[in-house]
């Protein structure tokens, strides 16, 4: 088994150069100190080494007075008392102050001091030596020895004055004994002076190493105490301390008035109670105050713990931390703290937070917060076993008055919106604004699936009705889609989603109704993205082509053009109908280059019919939005030769909604070519005579839904045909039936005045080949017939 061995504490070196005072160190300033430290340390035993050198002078001549004239050694004496004297003045000198400042030169000339101390030592081994008994220099050797010992000791701190003495004392008695041929003693002589001289520089090391300690804890003392001072003064925040029990000591002048009291007040009663103020005798604490009373009992440190305090009946939030104190024993003694009152910075945050989770302009919950609360609510369905439903609401209609009466007016409908919305929700509901005309709404409890039904019902009804901004009379109306947990989904993204889809069906119903959403949904959602992907290949695959149905005067039946009919053959879904794909290209962008080939396709072949044959291309609203259109259809029949008034264009009622998108001024630059223009399924949507006088129409298209309405008999369908065949007539336009299909039918249309037919009674949607040779006939009965 393997010991793992303490690891070894390495004591810092220090450099001999500023130690010895023979340079300056790295730091100077903190040198500086180090030396005044070591100055004043050998002051305090100046008087000692004063007193080691009169002793010893004394004893020397003493052993040397019957043997050296008395003059020598008065001399000699005079001489040592004088150089112990002034290098003891000198150390006194020195200031008595432990902090003080010495430079390189203070310490460098206790060198030359304890070098001149050393020669008059000398003069006793060199001069008087040679004289006395042979016990006289083992007693001076003794005597030297102690006073060598002595200067370790004293001059310890002083290196170099210590080497200059030792040294010095040490050479001259070395000298003597090689002189009288006793190496043994020369070497001990030697050695001894080493050893004094390691113990010197070791001590002196040790003593600068604790010194440069003092110096960092004081310097550290004293950053503390001033950031403390400057925090007491100047700062917001404030400190606070307790005892073993808990209760508030030495209270600080800012705790006091944060809390609006005199420290007096608080002094010794319970941090707890002084925080919880009125609610101490309730008991009704907060949840951060039994937090911080937790923390207390356990002795735990703690920090950023933010709770609430009522300071003259205004609430205030403060946020604290604090770790617990403990004595030189390790015994606890209590907690010692920060406090500052963080209320603004939370106003501010709750402030930054309200704005990260409500919408501005209605002040609901924004998508953020509704997807907070459909997960939350997603998480207690999950845990009671309940249902929660999650609705989407879109506002039908509104992007036509947004577009017609500008967006501030559709701002503040969205408004009046909102405030219905907020109406019709209980505690069980969370109503928001995802954007844009959509709306949300989070059930959080649906167990009672009819409820929800009702609710979904109720906001269509409620959103339906007529709305009064700005003196204009506005009606919108609303379609949802509804999901449920955990059947349409266990997770906020896949309940979204379904309900998205649900919505979807809405729509596609026409709006103003609601669904709940069904998992073939799905399917047909993963159908329209399948063949989105399909649909962006097929026109560089050359999957697309068109067929063209003729269109022939009612009264004689002669063949006067054909309408281009877009197709898609897919090698994987077949022959894929245009109610399908032209929607899903309009809202993948896609119709603008299908559409662009379209024109050309249908320009290049009408150049093939005989000139007074024309030919019709629906134009989807996308198309009319982008100016280069225009362009399109000039290319177009500048590379096909036809003559532009061969070229008709349909376009549906929809254009108009937007006529502030530049629609209309196409549509003229398209007139001012010559293309001719007919308007496609008058009477099925937001018909107004408004546009029909504003536009140069050719013609005017009347729905196969009326024509077969009238072939029934139905008043209506046969009052709307008439009207139309008036309004065109008085206009000086054509009307179009569309979808003639009997001899009945078309006996009826003939009878009602309409110019043209278009239907299956005359054909069906041709291939290029069989419409070109019907071209060629010019009459349609006969082909027919064929």
């Amino acid at each position: 088994m393997s010991v793992t061995e303490p690891p070894t504490v390495r004591r810092p070196a220090v450099p001999i150069g500023p130690l010895l005072g023979l340079s300056e160190g790295e730091d100077a300033a903190a040198w500086a100190r180090i030396r005044g430290a070591t100055l004043h340390a050998g002051r305090q035993l100046a008087l000692f080494m004063l007193g080691a050198n009169l002793i010893g002078a004394t004893i020397v001549v003493m052993l040397f007075s019957h043997f050296v004239p008395p003059v020598w050694l008065g001399v000699w004496t005079f001489g040592v008392m004088l150089i112990a004297t002034f290098v003891a003045v000198r150390r006194l000198r020195i200031s008595p102050e432990p902090d003080a400042l010495a430079s390189v030169d203070d310490l460098r000339g206790t060198g030359f001091e304890g070098a001149a101390l050393a020669v008059a030592w000398s003069v006793p081994v060199l001069l008087f030596g040679r004289y006395g008994d042979s016990a006289t220099p083992l007693a001076l050797w003794m005597v030297l020895s102690v006073l060598m010992s002595a200067a370790a000791l004293a001059l310890a701190p002083l290196v170099l004055a210590a080497l200059g003495f030792i040294g010095g004392v040490a050479l001259a008695v070395t000298a003597a004994f090689v002189i009288a041929q006793v190496y043994v003693a020369a070497a001990g002589t030697v050695l001894f002076a080493a050893i004094l001289i390691i113990a010197c520089v070791s001590r002196a090391q040790a003593l600068v190493l604790l010194r440069g300690s003092e110096l960092t804890l004081t310097e550290r003392d004293e950053t503390v105490s001033l950031l403390l001072r400057e925090f007491e003064e100047t700062g917001s925040d404030w400190l606070w301390e307790t005892d073993v029990q808990r209760r508030i000591v030495r209270a600080n002048g800012r705790f006091a008035v944060a809390l609006g009291v005199a420290p007096s007040a608080i002094e010794g009663l319970p941090l707890l109670q002084v925080l919880a103020g009125p609610s101490w005798e309730s008991g009704n604490f907060s949840a951060a105050l039994r937090q911080l009373a937790e923390k207390l009992k356990n002795r735990e440190s703690f920090r950023d713990l933010v709770l609430p305090v009522l300071v003259d009946g205004e609430q205030r939030w403060w946020e604290i931390a604090a770790s617990p104190r403990y004595d030189d024993r390790g015994d606890f003694v209590g907690f010692r703290g920060v406090g500052s009152d963080v209320t603004e910075q939370r106003t501010t945050a709750d402030k930054i937070n309200r704005m990260a989770r409500y919408d501005t302009l209605t002040g609901l919950p924004n998508r953020l917060l509704i997807n907070e609360a459909l997960g939350r609510a997603l998480v207690e369905a999950e845990k009671w076993g309940s249902r929660c439903a999650f609705m989407m609401i879109d506002l039908d209609r509104f992007k036509a008055v947004n577009d017609t009466l500008g967006h501030p007016i559709g701002d503040r409908l969205l408004g009046r919106v909102s405030e219905r919305l907020a109406q019709l929700v209980t505690d069980n509901e969370m109503v928001g604004r995802l954007g844009g005309d959509e709306f949300a709404v989070v059930v959080r409890d649906a167990t009672d699936s009819e409820r929800v039904e009702q609710l979904a019902r109720t906001i269509i009804e409620t959103l339906s009705r007529s709305y009064e901004v700005d003196q204009h009379t506005l009606w919108i109306g609303a379609s949802v889609g509804v999901a449920t947990s955990p059947r349409d989904g266990r997770t906020a993204e896949n309940l979204i989603r379904s309900a998205d889809l649900a919505l979807y069906r809405s729509k596609d119903a026409g709006g103003g109704v609601f669904h709940a959403y069904d998992p073939q949904l799905h399917v047909n959602a993963e159908e329209r993205r399948v063949l989105e992907i399909a649909l962006r290949k097929a026109l560089e695959r050359g999957e697309l082509h068109l067929q063209y149905q003729p269109v022939v005067e009612a009264a004689s039946g002669r063949l006067t053009g054909f309408e281009a009919l877009l197709r898609w053959n897919n090698p994987q879904f077949g022959l894929v109908s245009p109610a399908k794909f032209v929607p899903l290209a309009e809202e993948a962008r896609l119709i603008g280059p299908i559409g662009e080939w379209v024109v050309r396709t249908a320009c290049a072949e009408a150049a093939r019919w005989p000139d007074d044959v024309r030919v019709a291309v629906n134009v989807s609203p996308e198309q009319l939005h982008d100016p280069n259109f225009v362009t399109v259809v000039a290319q177009a029949l500048a590379t096909s030769g036809i003559s532009p008034s061969r070229l008709e264009l349909e376009v549906t009622e929809s254009v108009f909604l937007r006529e502030g998108t530049g629609a209309v001024k196409v549509l003229e630059r398209i007139l001012d070519l010559g293309v001719r223009l007919s308007l496609d399924d008058f009477g099925t949507g937001y018909s107004s005579l408004g546009y029909l006088s504003r536009t140069r129409f050719s013609s005017i298209k009347i729905d196969r839904s009326f024509v077969q309405g009238a072939s029934r008999g139905v008043p209506e369908a046969l009052a709307i045909i008439c009207a139309v065949v008036a309004l065109a007539r008085s206009l000086g336009m054509a009307t179009t039936a569309e979808g003639v299909e009997t001899e009945a039918e078309l006996t009826m249309i003939r009878e009602l005045g309409c110019s043209k037919i278009q239907g299956f009674y005359f054909g069906r949607p041709l291939p290029v080949e069989e419409a070109r040779a019907l071209a060629g006939r010019h009459r349609p009965d006969a082909y027919i017939a064929a």
